[in-house]
């Protein structure tokens, strides 16, 4: 299902789980050589299939594995100057837990928080982060679609904007590191496709490859963001990363899963910040959770003049742009 491109959510939710399909893969393969008795034709094809299956989906997922290439290197000599530290966070609108998310900030002392899903009761919440983040830009919403970005560092010619969809928002703002270098942010939360929000992945993947477009076109070092609504490990974010030149510091790490924060054997990896080759690594981890149905993730990052030339991003070719501007298009 999942190899066939159809934007409809029936389709699309079957990128998500490729690690828990490599399980049951590996659980039926046992299983049909333990308890198939008849090693003919159909056993022999079951075998097969399986194992084809088990192939392709290790082929998938091995890149965000620790045996996987690291896409983004780590940070050899820290400079703090040149360093941002970030805490994304879907804090799950209806979850009351506002102290659970306020100790887990004080605890990661990020220089940006990046609240999700964020209305006016989460707003008051933790409006006592103004006094350690001066820079702030608010927009709850109680469409499960607020976002809320409290900033220690200074922010600088800062946007809402709604960039498909009236009611979904997204930050965008250069923020000044404390030696005085200027990068720029993009905050998103694109809609997912599922019953109840779209039945189409078609928006979503819309406005990631729009931001993918904008974030090529920066002159300055680019991070992006959010709860994307999407796997790592999917088509829509492959094609996002070859269209804005930007690196996923997981690939090679780990899997980083932020989702579904109460159900273990269902967990994707759905947030993230991805980085443009300027930056190099200093830590990412999956924080503590406090009542939400998403993990918060931890990133920080260290800017280096010289990091774009030692290392690699992924590049289009011309069916990836012109699948990628078929999107766009779309109504």
């Amino acid at each position: 299902m999942s190899l066939i491109r159809n934007d409809y959510w029936t389709f699309r939710v079957f990128d998500y789980p490729r690690l828990q399909k490599f399980v049951l893969s590996v659980i039926c393969l046992m299983l049909v050589s333990y308890f198939y008795s008849k090693h003919n034709i159909l056993f022999w094809v079951l075998i097969g299939a399986i194992s084809i299956n088990l192939l392709y989906l290790a082929y998938l997922i091995f890149p965000f594995t620790i045996f996987g290439k690291k896409q983004v290197i780590k940070a050899k000599n820290s400079i703090p100057d040149q360093s941002i530290s970030i805490m994304i966070s879907n804090v799950y609108q209806y979850n009351n837990n506002t102290n659970g998310c306020l100790q887990e900030v004080n605890k990661a002392n990020p220089d940006i928080v990046f609240l999700l899903e964020t209305n006016k009761k989460w707003e008051e919440g933790t409006k006592e982060l103004k006094e350690k983040y001066p820079y702030h830009i608010l927009v709850p919403k109680e469409n499960t679609y607020g976002m809320l970005f409290y900033s220690k560092l200074e922010l600088k010619d800062y946007k809402v904007d709604y960039i498909v969809e009236d009611d979904v928002p997204s930050i965008h703002s250069k923020v000044i590191l404390k030696s005085g270098k200027e990068i720029i942010i993009h905050g998103v939360h694109p809609t997912p496709p599922a019953p109840g929000e779209n039945i189409k992945s078609t928006e979503r993947d819309k406005e990631l490859l729009i931001v993918a477009d904008i974030a090529k076109e920066e002159k300055l070092p680019v991070i992006v963001i959010g709860d994307l609504n999407d796997v790592a490990w999917s088509h829509t974010t492959k094609l996002f990363l070859k269209m804005s030149g930007l690196l996923d510091p997981r690939r090679g790490r780990g899997f980083f899963n932020s989702f579904h924060a109460r159900y273990p054997f269902l967990r994707f990896p759905l947030d993230h910040a991805f980085i443009s080759p300027d930056f190099k690594l200093n830590a990412i981890k999956r924080l503590s959770n406090f009542g939400s149905d998403h993990f918060p993730i931890y990133i920080s990052v260290q800017y280096e003049a010289k990091a774009d030339s030692e290392q690699e991003e992924m590049h289009a070719d011309s069916d990836d742009i012109q699948e990628a501007e078929e999107k766009k298009s779309k109504e």
